[in-house]
């Protein structure tokens, strides 16, 4: 798929490059990201370079992840986002924010962007989000951004060699308002339990 830039007041989400490397190499030197994503660590400056010029341009030629770096419109770097393709009309989300860019509702700008996009062009009826239990601060946006936790996945996530418990949540067309590309047909509400009476 040809790479896309969405825009909104505040932010541009753009694909990465050579260009971005540094900035990318610069923010993923802090500790809590490195500690709650799956990047390497230490994370080396050939990790950069690699992510920006050739895992990112790949996903986007392959059409199995859709890597977006998170930009103000002066071009600084704020975080990245990425939408990997799970199974059929499914994407997961997964983002990172630079350090001395969060608090601002960055992150869930471009979240809720990012999934717009997907709703409406890649014919995506459902964006998971998955963290390990106890990164609140990812959960904190997927909560803003309107995604429903759905439970705790047990030793879900492969973090640096170790499985942990992860957090998962969804997002569907209807919670923005948005028509499915499939027939949704949601579980019956169950009828109201005599027990007790």
């Amino acid at each position: 798929m040809e790479p896309v830039t969405l825009t909104t007041d505040r932010l541009v989400l753009r694909p990465v490059g050579p260009r971005d490397t540094d900035a990318v190499h610069t923010a993923a030197q802090d500790p809590d990201i490195q500690r709650w994503t799956t990047i390497p660590s230490p994370y080396l400056h050939e990790h950069a370079s690699g992510f920006t010029e050739q895992l990112a341009p790949d996903g986007w030629a392959t059409g199995s992840m859709f890597t977006f770096g998170v930009f103000l419109p002066d071009g600084t770097l704020t975080g990245m986002l990425g939408l990997t393709t799970r199974a059929l009309g499914t994407v997961e989300i997964g983002f990172w924010t630079a350090k001395e860019h969060r608090g601002h509702g960055y992150t869930t700008e471009a979240t809720l962007t990012a999934a717009r996009w997907a709703f409406t062009h890649l014919a995506v009826d459902r964006v998971e989000w998955r963290a390990e239990v106890g990164n609140t601060a990812s959960r904190a946006v997927a909560e803003h951004a309107g995604f429903q936790l759905e439970g705790t996945l047990r030793s879900a996530i492969n973090n640096k060699g170790t499985r942990r418990d992860c957090w998962l949540a969804s997002l569907l067309p209807s919670d923005l308002g948005l028509p499915s590309a499939a027939p949704y047909l949601p579980a019956p509400t169950p009828p109201p339990s005599d027990a007790g009476r």
